[in-house]
């Protein structure tokens, strides 16, 4: 199968290698469509510790069953399916109470999280688990199905764990894929004004057209300032979306007396310093979100299918696998947000 395989930081090469073939309880999905996240590209410019060469990136995608392994009985080739990058036993104590995420056994095909990193999904086809395996609805595109893993992150993030509720202020700090994503969600939801923050013009005249009320460049003022002044009583809730430690204590500053806060976008080692004194009196209560679940991808699935969020709007660009290059150069770009992978290019 055709594959980029990443042998040194900065390139990938286009290569032929064998095509992986399914064990037990495990699926081989043809790849149609699969995204490309900021972990992935962290990965390729040498800014993720669990990098181990040679390697396959690639952890949102959706495609057709090709074959299946002994047991799995769920799947039959040529069923169109979603693939939840993570893999998990079901055994150990989070995977019995529903965290499946912070499994002791997980694996990851492709993505960011702990060391047991698997060929992923730039390639034409990929092997995962058929427990971390959804049917596809038919009424959505393969490139929306793809899109099913950072909308179950974005749904996990804001309605499981922060709990955002119907007619609230929300305040999202980065509008990349999954700070767009967490907008349109808001939105659905049911949120009373939606504030998106980015230094990017570009990002923010998308947010404006995809929920967000309003918009905010750190550049050209005061952030805390033009929120308190959009919402004198302060936001309910901030998500942070960006992945900088200066987005970080952004949204630790944007806090009045009770505000929710989620620590999601950043992904690497950093220290942040906030007032723990400050922190306390306010009763901030700073929830985090890391990957997803199988209930998590089963209710993003859902939203996709009722059209409740349409997630093909926050795709900007569109490479065939062989310009994988060309595409991880455009996630430098700031006029871009989601760029999409297709390992056939006929399917652009």
């Amino acid at each position: 199968m055709l594959a980029a395989v990443l042998r040194e930081f900065g390139k990938m090469s286009i290569e032929d290698v064998p095509t992986p073939e399914p064990g037990i309880n495990e699926v081989l999905v043809k790849v149609k469509a699969c995204g490309i996240c900021q972990t992935d590209y962290k990965a390729f410019l040498g800014k993720r510790d669990n990098v181990v060469f040679p390697k396959i990136l690639g952890h949102e995608p959706a495609g057709i069953v090709a074959d299946v392994g002994k047991g799995v009985t769920a799947f039959k080739p040529g069923d169109e399916v979603i693939v939840q990058p993570a893999g998990f036993c079901g055994f150990c104590r989070p995977c019995r109470t529903g965290i499946e995420n912070c499994c002791k056994n997980r694996f990851t095909i492709g993505g960011d999280g702990g060391n047991d990193v698997r060929n992923g999904s730039f390639a034409e086809y990929v092997v995962q688990n058929a427990s971390s395996i959804l049917h596809k609805p038919k009424n959505i595109s393969f490139e929306a199905a793809a899109l099913t893993e950072p909308l179950a992150g974005s749904w996990k993030g804001l309605i499981k764990y922060s709990q955002m509720k119907v007619g609230e202020d929300v305040v999202v700090v980065g509008t990349g894929g999954i700070g767009m994503l967490v907008l349109m969600l808001a939105a659905a939801a049911g949120a009373g004004t939606a504030i998106a923050v980015d230094i990017s013009d570009y990002a923010l005249n998308n947010a404006l057209k995809l929920g967000a009320t309003h918009a905010i460049n750190p550049n050209k003022c005061n952030v805390k300032e033009k929120v308190y002044e959009i919402l004198p009583d302060g936001p309910d809730l901030v998500i942070e979306a960006a992945g900088p430690v200066e987005a970080v204590q952004m949204m630790f500053g944007l806090c009045r007396r009770a505000t929710r806060i989620n620590l999601f976008g950043i992904t690497t080692h950093e220290d942040v310093k906030f007032d723990g004194g400050y922190t306390h009196f306010l009763e901030t209560r700073m929830d985090s979100s890391f990957s997803v679940t199988p209930e998590s991808m089963m209710n993003a699935a859902k939203i996709i299918e009722r059209g409740l969020v349409d997630p093909t709007k926050i795709i900007t660009h569109r490479f065939g696998l062989t310009k994988i290059n060309e595409a991880m150069q455009a996630m430098g770009m700031t006029e871009r947000n989601k760029i999409m992978i297709f390992p056939d290019e006929s399917d652009i």
